[in-house]
């Protein structure tokens, strides 16, 4: 199951410019790893509390959940491309 998203994620990393080995991509592979976790875990808590008739307060900005930067939809439910962020950082600046 989690085989093919990291071969997916090895793919795209190593298309990048200075990059010889997964050594070199490692640390930004498991940032990207942590930040999905997270926003899966807010999901979950914000779905609890909901259940529960109780308010949340999400730990993440709605500009940072992983919906909104790295898989934006169309109307259509569709990956929108010209939505979706790529490039190194860039989602972090401010």
């Amino acid at each position: 199951m989690f085989e093919n998203s990291f071969n997916n994620i090895d793919k795209a990393m190593r298309n990048d410019e200075g990059l010889a080995s997964e050594l070199d991509y490692a640390e930004q592979t498991s940032w990207l790893l942590f930040l999905k976790y997270l926003d899966d875990l807010e999901s979950e808590r914000q779905d609890e509390a909901a259940l529960e008739g109780r308010d949340y307060t999400a730990i993440l900005d709605p500009d940072y959940r992983w919906g909104v930067w790295a898989s934006p939809n169309s109307a259509k439910g569709e990956l929108d491309h010209n939505k979706a962020k790529s490039g190194k950082f860039q989602y972090f600046r401010h």
